[in-house]
């Protein structure tokens, strides 16, 4: 699924860079038959058909709207069939609705997708590339594990305003990562979405990211108390919630060189874990009784051995590969029953230069709230990611999903605690 592309020394146009990251999205779509695009098994699923219409009405919305004189929408209707959650914007179709969408049609929406990138191709046909932009949306990270990788680019700018002296390069950019966040959405959804077809059907024959496992001993690493820095900083992109870059005081703390794998959360699971009111916060066990939970999401017991559904179809369990599609609550009783617990997400930033990271989203113990000096642009954009924070965990890293490029030490994904359709997994600490 990782389109290896490796970037060159001379460094890309905006318009490059722009056709490459749309290129990888249809790149996705290729397995797919047309029945695929529309199901939308529960409400935090998102139809392939939604997702890459979203993102095209992102650019013609954001962008051509606003930078190119009398341009013409490619549909009216298509600004609240496919705007995600844009006050700001307007009205928009029910997000638990999107799957009812039997129209436009799959072909209707890859021609709105022509449509604007023919659009967005021309407008930035005038624009160059400075050196800085030479890693934004790249695909030089290896797939797997990325310590540190870095997607740089212009973007928000340390007092966060994003329409800074370059509005138009600074809006695609912001564009360009919010794709590649879909891009993400697509597999992680779509694997949803097949998994609870009875059939089991793979996305891609003979392909399992999720088996991917770290080498190497497993151990802690020890961190001595003291201040430090957290937050992007640098020249490249960040979002928002990134900013600003800050001190915290952080007593002395230990933290596992490698994930929790599966081998060791089936040994919770056998010892009853589920069952242990004393593992889990009051919430997570209501969350466990309520939804008859007792493995890890995907994972199904076949005439007696531990199966999983992975983007390859249902296979044997593989022991040795990271723990997948598990809750906060669920990494939360796993560190209790261990005697552990979970890294904020602060001790997981300044430790995350001594481990290999890149497998899966990592959850942490902290609550997803705003830096100091935090400030959200005004206008659409500014609904990025201020108003979701509240009752969300945040995770770090980046997944076997994440496309290559897109992620950095400083990224702060952010879910509720119930949800495990992403390939989240845990470290420990203590």
């Amino acid at each position: 699924m990782q389109a290896a592309q490796s970037l060159t020394s001379k460094p890309e146009t905006l318009a490059e860079i722009y056709s490459r990251v749309r290129a990888y999205t249809e790149h996705l779509c290729e397995p797919l038959e047309i029945e695929d695009y529309i199901p939308q098994p529960v409400v935090d699923i998102s139809p392939p058909k939604w997702n890459i219409a979203h993102t095209t009405w992102f650019f013609e919305e954001m962008i051509l709207k606003r930078f190119v004189p009398d341009y013409r929408v490619f549909d009216e209707n298509f600004g609240f069939l496919f705007n995600s959650y844009y006050n700001t914007i307007g009205e928009r179709t029910a997000r638990d609705h999107r799957g009812a969408l039997s129209r436009p049609t799959v072909k209707q929406v890859f021609e709105y997708r022509n449509h604007v990138d023919v659009q967005m191709l021309d407008l930035l046909s005038g624009l160059g590339s400075p050196p800085v932009l030479r890693e934004v949306a790249g695909f030089s990270s290896p797939p797997g594990l990325r310590r540190g990788a870095d997607a740089s680019s212009a973007g928000w700018s340390a007092d966060g305003v994003v329409n800074g002296d370059d509005p138009l390069r600074d809006l695609v950019v912001l564009g360009l990562n919010h794709e590649q966040q879909h891009q993400e959405l697509f597999i992680t959804d779509l694997k949803y979405t097949l998994s609870v077809n009875p059939l089991f059907p793979a996305y891609r024959e003979n392909y399992a990211p999720e088996e991917t496992h770290e080498s190497g001993t497993a151990g802690f690493i020890e961190f001595k108390e003291g201040v430090y820095e957290m937050g992007y900083a640098g020249e490249g992109f960040c979002f928002d919630n990134e900013l600003s870059r800050h001190k915290v005081y952080l007593n002395d703390f230990e933290i596992a060189s490698r994930l929790a794998t599966n081998f060791e959360f089936l040994e919770f699971v056998n010892d009853h874990g589920y069952r242990d009111h004393r593992f889990w916060h009051s919430e997570g066990l209501d969350w466990v009784k309520q939804n008859a939970v007792d493995a890890p999401l995907h994972w199904h017991k076949v005439d007696g051995e531990w199966h999983q559904y992975t983007l390859g179809g249902l296979r044997k369990m593989n022991f040795d590969a990271p723990v997948c599609h598990v809750s906060y609550y669920e990494a939360a009783a796993f560190a209790a029953w261990k005697e552990m617990r979970l890294p904020t997400e602060f001790e997981w930033e300044a430790a995350s230069e001594k481990f290999d990271w890149g497998l899966r989203w990592e959850w942490t113990n902290s609550a997803y709230l705003p830096y100091p000096g935090f400030k959200k642009p005004d206008g659409a954009v500014g609904e990025y990611n201020g108003k979701f924070m509240i009752n969300q965990m945040v995770l770090r890293g980046a997944s076997v999903a994440t496309p290559p490029g897109h992620s950095r030490q400083t990224y702060r994904n952010f879910f509720h605690p119930h949800l495990r359709w992403q390939f989240t997994g845990i470290r420990l600490a203590r």
